[in-house]
């Protein structure tokens, strides 16, 4: 079977005069997403013929540092489940996760 339906998925970057992301907006038609505001994204493709990942990594210039410290933990927590869905490999991803508190304490992002 074949491709039967396509999805886009939009990302809109407002760049400042030193091409200095200003505003990021993205649409997800499918998802019900219009015009939705972030403040940073991470995209990671891959390509399958270089065996490589290609990365943007985005955000704005008013993206406070709390918040991003917040961002990179939960993309590390996505990316574990992410790794376990994907390859059933319980013990690393428990690992993965381990890792993800240690940041989280580190950076003192756990509630007390």
């Amino acid at each position: 079977m074949g491709v039967v339906h396509k999805s886009d998925i939009k990302f809109t970057i407002g760049l400042d005069e030193n091409k200095v992301p200003e505003e990021i907006t993205w649409n997800a038609e499918d998802g019900g997403i219009k015009d939705a505001e972030s403040k940073a994204l991470m995209i990671s493709v891959w390509d399958h013929k270089a065996k490589d990942t290609l990365r943007m990594d985005l955000w704005t210039k008013d993206m406070p540092v709390d918040e991003m410290k917040q961002f990179f933990h939960q993309t590390l927590v996505s990316m574990a489940n992410t790794f376990e869905r994907a390859t059933d490999d319980q013990r690393m991803s428990a690992t993965m996760r381990d890792f993800c508190d240690y940041f989280a304490e580190k950076l003192e992002l756990k509630k007390q």
